[in-house]
């Protein structure tokens, strides 16, 4: 699969259109189950509330995992991803067990152009109208 965002079409400051994600008690089931992470504040509203959270809360890697496929969705390639990091979580994306979920909303921007048709992209993560990741980055080759 290519890039069907091209290098040549893309500028400091090109936007990456926010998306919608929604992350419930299910995805935080598979992800203990696929990561071996069964934290109990990942699954019991008791012991969440315990440590501190209001209720359970998606593990870091899952919402690190839902918020790179935006990137990956707008230039249309996962393999296109060269690296991708965040510095640090700044607030928890809590997870009610109402059948919904929480809503995370991501959105991009183009930092910085780099030779080799690669870019980079400055990603932003909110839930509750809150960043809950900080420093988070992403470097991307475009056709």
């Amino acid at each position: 699969m290519t890039s069907r965002v091209r290098y040549s079409d893309v500028e400091v400051g090109t936007v990456i259109p926010e998306r919608t994600l929604v992350v419930n008690r299910v995805d935080v089931l598979r992800h203990s189950g696929a990561s071996l992470d069964f934290s109990a504040a990942h699954w019991s509203e008791r012991v969440a509330r315990k440590v501190g959270f209001p209720d359970v809360v998606a593990q870091g890697l899952l919402t690190i995992g839902k918020s790179v496929a935006v990137v990956t969705d707008w230039i249309g390639d996962p393999g296109a991803l060269i690296e991708y990091s965040v510095q640090k979580f700044t607030r928890p994306v809590v997870v009610p067990d109402d059948g919904v979920g929480t809503q995370l909303q991501v959105s991009g921007v183009v930092e910085e152009k780099l030779t080799d048709k690669r870019v980079v992209v400055r990603l932003h993560a909110r839930c509750a109208g809150q960043e809950v990741m900080g420093a988070v980055r992403a470097v991307v080759r475009l056709a």
